[in-house]
């Protein structure tokens, strides 16, 4: 289940371009695949383990059928650290440069020449011009099933000349409690600000696909995506089972998927009025 760090990793960056904003303070760069990464690097402000986390639950993500970013182990050179004194963090007022070798790019799934990316919009333009508002119903079945510790991150793209918005999920760090590694779920956890994206939630029908596809998943399915994560963003904090433990316990989590659903129904949001039964 795990990589090692080499210079002739399969995707390597070539040119930083911008910090991100977030706790993390990820940075785009340009890979040698000719795409762009949101790349977040194991000395990271959170956690190194934020970087598997982000591996595991965007691969599970796809698998369910959600719009989420591919992700890719992601080598940064030791020269690119040292000729980019942009490649830090700030702590406390105090630049600590980034970390080379090998780090977790989340496919940017803009062009950052041409589209509009936003992380916030306006409730009424979000309802009217999304154009798969459904998926944010969708997505609780993997925040839950995953036990993601932070509010549902998204962004809201298009091309310039486009009327529509198009919602992807980023930023599945905060699943499997962070760094912790286990499942203190909360009602409230791992679900969007807004309950005005719930209203045409009117059942379990409303999870489709992806519910039927995570509680069908089985052990196996499970165990691939976790296929070619690096040990270093793990291993050091605890054992080399704890990656094996992580995967046994989701394979059994399946099958509470929707009792944590419906206490976040059941909560004092209210989230799903229009719910039929």
């Amino acid at each position: 289940m795990s990589g090692s760090a080499n210079q002739n990793h399969e995707v390597y960056a070539q040119q930083h371009i911008r910090r991100m904003r977030g706790g993390s303070q990820s940075q785009l760069m340009r890979a040698s695949d000719g795409h762009y990464y949101i790349t977040k690097f194991q000395n990271n402000p959170q956690h190194t383990r934020v970087l598997a986390n982000e591996f595991i639950a965007s691969r599970l993500g796809r698998y369910l059928g959600l719009p989420m970013p591919e992700v890719a182990v992601l080598y940064v050179s030791d020269w690119l650290i040292e000729n980019t004194p942009e490649l830090c963090f700030d702590q406390a007022g105090l630049a600590t440069p980034c970390r080379s070798g090998l780090q977790l790019g989340s496919r940017y799934v803009a062009d950052p020449e041409r589209d509009m990316v936003f992380d916030y919009l306006p409730e009424a333009l979000m309802l009217e011009r999304t154009r798969n508002l459904h998926d944010l119903a969708r997505v609780l079945v993997l925040d839950k099933w995953a036990g993601n510790a932070d509010g549902r991150q998204v962004i809201f793209t298009k091309p310039s000349t486009a009327r529509k918005y198009h919602a992807t999920f980023i930023d599945q760090g905060y699943c499997f409690n962070a760094g912790e590694w286990n499942f203190p779920d909360s009602p409230l956890r791992g679900v969007f600000s807004r309950n005005c994206v719930y209203q045409d939630v009117t059942g379990w029908g409303s999870f489709e696909p992806a519910l039927s596809r995570a509680e069908q998943m089985d052990s196996a399915e499970l165990s691939m995506l976790a296929e070619g994560l690096p040990e270093e963003w793990w291993c050091r904090y605890g054992s080399a089972s704890d990656l094996t433990r992580l995967m046994d316990t989701l394979h059994q989590r399946r099958s509470s998927i929707r009792d944590l659903i419906t206490a976040f129904r059941n909560s004092s949001r209210n989230p799903f009025p229009n719910w039929k039964g």
